[in-house]
């Protein structure tokens, strides 16, 4: 699939992906507006009930424009879906737009979408699908959408990232049952060349700060999007230590994300 991140003035995100299947657009028309057929390629039961979209889980939707064979347009929670089908030759181009408010979440939908694209491909072939290994897949779309984060902003600096394993196993890889008050952070919490003080405050499986050089440093682990939970890593200081220790910070979150994703080399 081609795919392409951009941000709207609003600042939500835009996802857009696109496939050519060897299929008439009648068909791919068919696959994915037909809920027999949408329950071969999406994770849950879809209906259409006139301009209502229900989807087995989550929030339901809205359709905000259908023009078969070739748009149809729903919302989904606050998301907005808007598929496209143009004939190409003998076959069909399907080019899907995503827009968000999560930008850090773009490489999970992307990698599902990625997976809904390839069951829908098989279904429309006739042919057995086997689903790819899904934390691989979500790492290669980090790469591919430039989900590589961090940035120094006045006295804080800050690292957002997605990862692809659930806060107790991330806390467990950060040896966060060894954190004690007031003792040296564990290894795993700190980055090449950067000070690390004692701790100041542990909350397990969720948060751990220590002093940091002329600071405090920070993990912290929220909900995030997909099975996986988020890491926000912020540090504060002085602001050009914290640009002179950006690129440790983000080797060590990269290190870390491999980790956990079984990735690492």
């Amino acid at each position: 699939m081609n795919e392409h991140l951009s941000t709207r003035p609003d600042g939500r995100t835009v996802l857009r992906m696109r496939r050519r299947l060897p299929h008439p657009p009648a068909k791919v028309w068919r696959a994915i507006t037909e809920p027999d057929h949408v329950k071969h390629w999406f994770p849950a039961e879809m209906t259409i009930d006139g301009d209502r979209v229900t989807y087995g889980f989550g929030p339901d939707g809205r359709v905000t424009e259908l023009r078969p064979p070739h748009v149809f347009a729903h919302t989904w929670g606050e998301d907005e879906l808007r598929w496209e089908v143009h004939p190409d030759g003998d076959g069909s181009i399907l080019e899907l737009t995503h827009t968000f408010g999560d930008h850090h979440g773009a490489a999970s939908f992307a990698s599902g979408w990625h997976t809904c694209a390839a069951a829908l491909a098989a279904h429309l072939d006739g042919r057995p699908f086997t689903e790819p290994p899904t934390a691989r897949l979500h790492e290669d779309y980090i790469a591919i959408l430039g989900l590589i984060s961090g940035t120094v902003d006045d006295d804080t600096l800050r690292v957002e990232r997605q990862l692809t394993r659930p806060a107790a196993d991330v806390w467990n890889t950060l040896d966060g049952g060894h954190a004690q008050l007031g003792a040296p952070p564990p290894a795993p919490f700190t980055a090449e060349g950067v000070h690390a003080g004692p701790v100041a405050r542990v909350e397990p499986g969720k948060l751990l700060e220590y002093a940091g050089d002329g600071g405090t440093i920070r993990w912290e682990l929220a909900e995030g999007t997909g099975h996986g939970a988020r890491l926000i890593l912020t540090s504060t200081g002085d602001p050009a230590t914290l640009r002179a220790t950006l690129p440790a910070w983000r080797a060590r979150t990269e290190d870390l994300a491999a980790t956990l994703a079984g990735t690492q080399p």
